[in-house]
């Protein structure tokens, strides 16, 4: 399995952990390994502050406040586009607000890597299809995501 991201910091504010576009490969493989997916795949993360996050939640989600992640799948009931240069599934786009990310890591008590990884992680099973508008869907999708962060030795 391949894995394509394509990477864009628009912030300046924080630097991403160590080695990010690593880790953003690794939580990917993780992930689409726990969904028995096979398939090569592109994922886009883009880094923002909290300005501008603020500005896309309230442009796309109409919530006028800063978040720390926000995803917008490519895919849906019927599956995925594929990239017809790479044969690679395109999952969609993740966007990160790094200032969140790292006031969220001293907030919970962990590395700013793990926070990181989490939202990583958390937004792919997003652009996978899951979601936690119920307690059940909660529950599956917070467990699916501590399952990929402990395979990659990423706890809190």
């Amino acid at each position: 399995m391949k894995i394509y991201i394509e990477y864009s910091n628009e912030q300046e504010k924080l630097n991403p952990p160590e080695d990010f576009e690593k880790l953003v490969k690794d939580c990917t493989r993780a992930a689409l390994e726990e969904e028995e997916i096979e398939d090569d795949a592109e994922v886009s993360v883009t880094l923002v502050d909290n300005a501008r996050i603020r500005e896309l939640n309230s442009e796309f989600r109409e919530i006028d406040r800063e978040t720390d992640v926000l995803s917008f799948p490519l895919g849906d009931d019927e599956g995925f586009e594929v990239d017809p240069d790479t044969d690679a599934i395109l999952l969609g786009d993740i966007v990160i607000s790094l200032e969140k990310a790292k006031s969220q890591s001293e907030e919970y008590g962990h590395s700013f890597k793990r926070e990181v990884a989490f939202l990583v992680t958390h937004s792919l099973f997003h652009l996978l299809g899951y979601d936690h508008m119920t307690p059940e869907e909660e529950t599956e999708m917070f467990a699916k995501q501590e399952k990929v962060l402990t395979k990659l030795g990423i706890t809190r």
